[in-house]
């Protein structure tokens, strides 16, 4: 077995360069297996800069990676995913697997970017929840909570990405209880549907973080209620695939975790942590 990343964006969404770049980008640092995710078309309202993929291309996406997975099939193994955002219709066409996120909550008949901006986050906060983080944080929790139906067995994507921008309590004091319930309550929501949580490297990449999220209490009540993790870089470039792997296991393995789950043509499998040692 060995380790995977299927959290990829591309030029079909806000990514970087193309799903062959991506590949590319993959075999370079040691990736045995990659999963695209291009973000789901979402409706105008819930996406007024246009960051998602636009309903028009993904037919050109979906055949894009098909032809990928054949033309790299002897050194790549390719999956075609989609990351399903809490304000998209489920899709028409089959996937290997989707990826259920939070990327904005309503308030005042706005959507609210979550994780787009420190600068954004906080002017949300202090024009729609009267400064508030918490009842922020347990919106968003709310929001994360209702994709258990949506996305059944599969993954849930960057958990807690609420404190994206939260580093060293620049916000918010994480600690606080309020804000830990709300996070819990929505984990217990979503433990019931088995789904596999994300330890998500993308904020370290673009330089919003120093550590993977989730927060270590919830990665151990995922390990204490018997819950499943995957490693995913949710990178938008084609230089940091792998990016930040030793560190998301170690903290893993800090947590009580031994294993990964990896997609494989039989469906997700585990994988030991050691596996992703080897990229540096």
């Amino acid at each position: 077995m060995f380790p995977q990343n299927l959290h990829t964006h591309t030029i079909f969404g806000d990514g970087k360069h193309t799903p062959e770049e991506m590949a590319l980008g993959a075999i370079r640092a040691g990736c045995r297996s990659l999963g695209f995710s291009e973000h789901s078309p979402m409706p105008p309202e819930a996406d007024p800069d246009k960051w998602a993929m636009q309903a028009e291309r993904e037919a050109e996406y979906r055949a894009e990676v098909l032809r990928l997975k054949k033309v790299y099939q002897d050194r790549l193994e390719i999956y075609l995913g989609l990351e399903l955002d809490a304000d998209s219709p489920m899709p028409r066409e089959p996937y290997d697997y989707l990826i259920g996120s939070v990327h904005g909550i309503w308030k005042d008949g706005c959507c609210l970017p979550v994780d787009a901006s420190p600068e954004s986050f906080a002017k949300s906060v202090r024009e729609h929840f009267s400064g508030d983080y918490y009842a922020f944080a347990a919106a968003c929790f709310q929001r994360e909570a209702e994709l258990a139906g949506r996305v059944g067995r599969q993954i849930v994507g960057h958990f807690d990405s609420v404190t994206k921008f939260n580093e060293g309590g620049r916000f918010f004091d994480e600690d606080a209880p309020r804000y830990r319930n709300a996070a819990l309550e929505a984990l217990e929501a979503l433990m019931e549907h088995d789904v596999i949580f994300e330890i998500n490297t993308g904020a370290i990449s673009r330089g919003y973080r120093t550590v993977p999220y989730p927060a270590p209490f919830l990665l151990r009540a995922i390990r204490e209620k018997g819950g499943r993790i995957c490693i995913t870089s949710d990178t938008h470039h084609a230089e940091t695939v792998a990016c930040a792997f030793p560190q998301a296991a170690a903290l893993a393995d800090s947590c009580g975790f031994r294993e990964a789950w990896v997609l494989t043509e039989d469906g997700f499998r585990p994988v030991g942590l050691e596996a992703y040692d080897t990229f540096s």
